[in-house]
């Protein structure tokens, strides 16, 4: 375990029971999510390349908007 995730626990073991619940949650959720990511980018090399060709044609046919960070 790296210092960071050890610090981090630490200052989350000092939450109430219901809240440290909660992060525990999300934090499984995340790596779960992550296990699926992988999963599916392995089994099929050419996904991740037929979703960004998608989305560079959506911006040259003009259906994209800038992201703009303060409405997110």
């Amino acid at each position: 375990m790296t210092k960071a995730l050890e610090q981090a626990f630490q200052e989350a073991s000092k939450l109430p029971a219901s809240e440290q619940d909660v992060l525990a949650e999300a934090i499984l959720a995340e790596v779960c999510a992550e296990e699926e990511w992988e999963k599916l980018l392995s089994s099929s090399p050419d996904v991740l390349e037929r979703l960004a060709d998608e989305a560079l044609a959506e911006h040259r046919a003009g259906r994209t908007q800038p992201l703009d960070p303060e409405q997110l």
